[in-house]
């Protein structure tokens, strides 16, 4: 298997190329989209893809359009986050936001664009595998993301902010606006190299936990986190339903611990070399941005 900054590489190569594959837009959408997609970040989700892809026997050249439109998923999703309708964040990675730059409208079109743009790649590229890999890819990136996926978690956020926190409605917060993105790309990559149902569901239990444990580690750090490593500024989940509302600082931190735990667990009864995936686990409990 190749090392993280190999796929990260495979992805930043490819995302403006395949985005302008899709053939002719006007001009300020596409410089809007490509605005918020090519703004760095760690491209922790189609990295995930492309090596799950590649530890299971599959090409990650094949999958490489998914993991694109991975992608621009979760770039669209960020776009969205931001706007004042939500988050109303002005900085994202360093940089000001895609509404204070394009305005809110554009920015609106820019996230509708980047999450069509994605569907779009994904069964294009699945027609030319010409089986029903492809298609499954597709369909998993689509409800992760989708109504009972991202877009439910993310619900939950914004209409029950200010609530007293539960451990019901953080986890399912955290479950779907996080770890449904997370779980995505292990799902897709087994997927798309052919992998039975129970290493996939493996997998996915792997992205569940894990998704988990990066949004609590989330949560820490924008109490603790420096803003200048972040790109973003801090003390803006004061009013949401954090894991760090809900257990204080250090029993988010052993929460966090014990999903790491259990997506390390997942792993252990695949039939492949899992190291790629056992370190970067251990690494997002250390991570400071």
């Amino acid at each position: 298997m190749r090392t993280e900054a190999e796929y990260k590489a495979l992805v930043e190569n490819a995302l403006e190329p395949q985005l302008r594959s899709l053939g002719r837009v006007p001009e300020k959408l596409m410089e809007a989209m490509l605005y918020s997609l090519l703004a760095g970040g760690k491209r922790l989700r189609p990295v995930l893809l492309l090596a799950a892809c590649e530890m299971a026997g599959g090409t990650p050249e094949e999958a490489l359009p998914f993991a694109c439109a991975l992608e621009m998923v979760h770039t669209y999703s960020l776009i969205h986050d931001d706007l004042p309708g939500m988050d109303n964040d002005d900085l994202r990675r360093g940089r000001p936001t895609s509404h204070k730059v394009f305005g809110e409208g554009l920015a609106i079109l820019a996230g509708d664009g980047l999450l069509n743009a994605a569907l779009e790649l994904a069964l294009k590229a699945a027609l030319r595998m010409g089986d029903i890999r492809g298609i499954r890819a597709a369909e998993l990136l689509a409800r992760h993301a989708g109504v009972t996926g991202m877009i439910a978690g993310q619900t939950v956020d914004v209409t029950m902010e200010g609530s007293t926190p539960t451990e019901e409605l953080v986890s399912y917060i955290h479950t779907h606006k996080t770890s449904d993105l997370l779980q995505a790309p292990m799902e897709m990559g087994l997927t798309l190299a052919g992998a039975d149902p129970a290493p996939v569901e493996l997998g996915r239990l792997y992205g569940e936990h894990l998704g988990i444990a990066f949004q609590i580690v989330d949560d820490l750090l924008d109490v603790t986190g420096d803003p200048a490593l972040l790109g973003k500024r801090t003390g803006m989940d004061e009013q949401k339903l954090t894991w760090v509302a809900l257990k204080g600082m250090d029993g988010a931190r052993k929460d966090a611990e014990a999903h790491v735990d259990a997506a390390l667990e997942a792993m252990k009864d695949l039939p492949w070399d899992t190291s790629f995936f056992e370190n970067l686990a251990r690494a997002s409990l250390k991570r400071v941005y």
